[in-house]
């Protein structure tokens, strides 16, 4: 038990490290460097946290933003068939919200007309706006919306950096080739045609899906590649609960059967999630980063504050204290250092947490990061185990000190010194 000895010695070491000469001096630098080194090692320890997570949070929802969470397809390439009754199926399997049914295929932008002078590759998608929120959000100009302008031409939306390389602007005529069943066995001379007008531009930060989609209406884009009133490409669906994508994605594959199968996003995308993931696995090195220089610099302060005060040790055990007692003591004082330092650290962390979360001021290169800040997101949890974990740690690492301090021979440090 700790008692009223350990407590009141440990808080006057830690108060009497204000120093009345140099020795005095010495020690509260080394106290005070001894609670720096646990705030600087929590508060990096958080931030990297907020980091790391707000990272996952923008980039995985930049990707469900594009693909949702779960979509269904043929394992050979070919329409999906029958899509009515398929959609009330997938969205009877619990946890399914919203079924969005999209055409995806390859075709050739050509703009016309004004400034606009370019030809580009893109994936055109036909779509249902109310189907892609994320997009919605995310409009840089114009609309977006799939609705006729005034002659009657059909809207169709690109991301900021497609616009720019075609040379568009809003309202420019744009012309969409297909050239689906090409080579197939089909007697066809040339490429399907529908002309479009640029509706709007969206910017994600995703380069490469800006750059690789356009979109246009379901109808329009089912009309385009010759699809069937019924046919589209895959069925995309959004959860309930994003973490359960793979354990929804199961059920849907057993309910429906080859030749269908259904992916959870993370096998959509294999490569962005593996570069979030590597983003998560700094944290491991951070913490034993942590571990490593809070242990010992817990352990050098108290050794110097053992030898330092070794003669009042020396007097307070020739006064009838127990060798138990001055382990509890030294126990206690690395245990105030963990919770002060671990308090300024966390308060650190999350004032700067706040501050870059407001102001945005650390700036990332977009085409390397996809995002042009440094995202923030605070979870409690992580304040918590982090700050519990500083304070246990400096506990146990002053333990090595304390034991150095119980052996001290109080005849020999009175008589002698130390």
């Amino acid at each position: 038990m700790i008692g009223p000895f350990e407590r009141t010695l440990a808080l006057r070491y830690l108060r009497g490290a204000q120093g009345r000469d140099q020795r005095q001096g010495f020690l509260r630098f080394v106290v005070l460097a001894a609670i720096g080194g646990v705030a600087v090692g929590t508060g990096a320890l958080l931030l990297a946290l907020m980091i790391v997570r707000g990272f996952s949070r923008e980039i995985e929802a930049k990707i469900v933003g594009f693909g949702q969470h779960v979509q269904v397809e043929s394992w050979l390439g070919d329409p999906l068939v029958e899509t009515d009754s398929l959609r009330r199926a997938v969205a009877a399997v619990p946890g399914v919200v919203r079924v969005a049914p999209s055409v995806v295929d390859f075709a050739l932008l050509s703009a016309r007309g004004g400034r606009a002078s370019g030809v580009d590759g893109v994936s055109l998608w036909g779509t249902d706006p109310a189907d892609l929120p994320f997009l919605v959000d995310n409009v840089e100009s114009g609309a977006f919306s799939f609705a006729p302008d005034a002659q009657g031409l059909p809207g169709l939306v690109v991301g900021r950096g497609l616009a720019e390389r075609l040379g568009l602007a809003l309202g420019d005529r744009v012309a969409a080739y297909s050239t689906r069943g090409l080579g197939s066995g089909r007697v066809r001379a040339r490429p399907r045609v529908k002309q479009y007008y640029l509706a709007g531009t969206f910017e994600t930060g995703l380069g490469d899906f800006d750059d690789r989609f356009a979109f246009v209406s379901l109808r329009d884009a089912r009309a385009l590649f010759a699809y069937g009133p019924d046919e589209v490409t895959r069925i995309d669906l959004t959860l309930d609960d994003r973490d359960r994508a793979r354990e929804v994605a199961d059920a849907i594959a057993d309910r429906i059967g080859p030749p269908l199968l259904a992916r959870p996003i993370e096998d959509v995308h294999p490569g962005l999630f593996a570069w979030v993931r590597l983003q998560q696995s700094i944290v491991p090195l951070v913490i034993s980063i942590l571990v490593v220089v809070s242990a010992f610099n817990i352990v050098g302060a108290l050794l110097m504050v053992v030898l330092e005060k070794a003669r009042e040790i020396g007097t307070v055990l020739a006064m009838g204290a127990s060798r138990a007692a001055v382990r509890r003591l030294f126990v206690v004082f690395g245990f105030l250092v963990g919770v002060i330092g671990s308090a300024l650290g966390a308060a650190t962390a999350l004032a700067f947490g706040w501050a870059q979360g407001r102001f945005e001021f650390v700036r990332l290169p977009a085409d390397a990061y996809y995002l042009d800040h440094a995202p923030i997101e605070v979870s409690g949890v992580d304040v918590m185990i982090t700050v519990i974990a500083s304070i246990v740690l400096c506990t146990l690492a002053a333990y090595l000190p304390a034991r150095a301090a119980s052996s001290i021979e109080p005849i020999r440090t009175i008589r002698f010194g130390g």
